[in-house]
């Protein structure tokens, strides 16, 4: 499971963590057909987090350089961790806004077993 945790304090973002692998067509068997040649492979779900969360930090480091903090560690399935070292400004906001937006149509999609992600107020 893909575990996302966006923090606020006073109202502003904070940080966001960004850990685990959906296992998405882990428990998936069926006989393979022709035409399974011509569909994607692999983890949608994963992949889905991943461009989104990933488009976000580019985003906010490349277009509206605010200054964060991102760390990244490969091991068990990844961890990203990117922290605000100042008060957001409104477009980085927009940015983060936008991420839980399409993190919410992920998990709505595909189900909440691959994808859990909350917002906590410190």
């Amino acid at each position: 499971m893909i575990h996302v945790i966006i923090t606020k304090q006073n109202g502003s973002y904070k940080s966001f963590i960004c850990s685990g692998h959906a296992q998405y067509l882990a428990g998936k068997k069926s006989k393979r057909r022709f035409t399974d040649l011509f569909r994607p492979q692999g983890d949608v779900v994963c992949a889905g987090v991943s461009a989104i969360v990933i488009n976000t930090v580019n985003c906010l480091q490349d277009l509206l350089h605010e200054d964060i903090g991102c760390d990244y560690d490969s091991e068990e399935g990844g961890l990203l961790t990117c922290v605000f070292r100042n008060i957001p400004t409104n477009d980085a906001s927009l940015l983060v806004d936008s991420m839980i937006h399409g993190l919410k149509w992920i998990s709505k999609e595909y189900g909440g077993r691959y994808l859990k992600f909350e917002i906590q107020e410190v």
